[in-house]
């Protein structure tokens, strides 16, 4: 028995060394590409700014790291088939033929809903937050963005988005598991609008836009995880 675990240990190691490598290599590689890469993701608040208006980077160090950021990012996405698959190929010859697709249905869905995410805040919320914000300026006060600061924003409410729209899954989940019932979660609507309020607060700027922006669409996922946790789990037909 020690010798299977210190052979999968083994294996573990292998295939993290081979994962973290190919990684560093495709930030290295892709480091080159990063002005075009922020060229695209600072689309929306170079269109809410006016014409001719700047990004700026306060201190000498800034710009490279928003560069290596983005292509840390960048390799992050671009290494993702290579990593599914070593973590794949650790982890299926210890599943069932039904648990298999189980995780593959819920993985690409997690992976679905993550891009849905992060492209309903790159081109819904991140346009309305900042014409509402470079809308108070005045010929006395003009706002010249830091490329640091907007990346650091752009990130935190990527991952926000990207988080908040995983409630149908997760919901999805507690149910198929047995782990709670519909009826419970339809129960508890009112406090789920308080806390998504309240996490909204947390994950986003100190602004009423972003924060409205992130606690309406949780709070319709919610409601679209318990539908399809009707739909697709017998059990829970009749709850709620």
């Amino acid at each position: 028995m020690m010798e299977g675990l210190m052979s999968h240990l083994r294996e573990l190691r292998r295939r993290l060394i081979w994962i973290v490598l190919i990684y560093l290599i495709g930030v290295v590689a892709v480091m080159s590409f990063s002005d075009v890469a922020f060229q695209f993701i600072s689309q929306p608040i170079r269109a809410a700014l006016p014409p001719g208006t700047p990004l700026v980077f306060l201190n000498a160090p800034d710009l490279f790291f928003t560069y290596l950021k983005i292509a840390m990012l960048l390799s992050l996405f671009l290494t993702a088939p290579f990593t599914f698959y070593h973590f794949w190929a650790f982890v299926a010859p210890g599943l069932y033929r039904n648990e298999k697709r189980t995780f593959l249905a819920a993985f690409f869905a997690s992976l679905t809903l993550l891009l849905l995410g992060g492209a309903f805040a790159f081109f819904v919320v991140f346009p309305l937050v900042f014409q509402f914000f470079f809308g108070l300026a005045t010929d006395t006060i003009q706002a010249l963005p830091a490329v640091r600061e907007y990346l650091t924003l752009v990130l935190k409410l990527l991952f926000a988005f990207g988080l908040v729209f995983q409630i149908p899954l997760v919901v999805l989940l507690l149910v198929r598991l047995d782990l709670v019932e519909v009826r419970a979660l339809a129960a508890k609507r009112r406090y789920v609008v308080v806390w998504a309020f309240i996490l909204a607060a947390i994950l986003t700027p100190p602004d009423i836009i972003s924060q409205t922006l992130l606690a309406l669409p949780m709070l319709l996922l919610y409601e679209l995880g318990i539908a399809a946790a009707k739909w697709l789990v017998p059990a829970a037909q009749g709850d709620g």
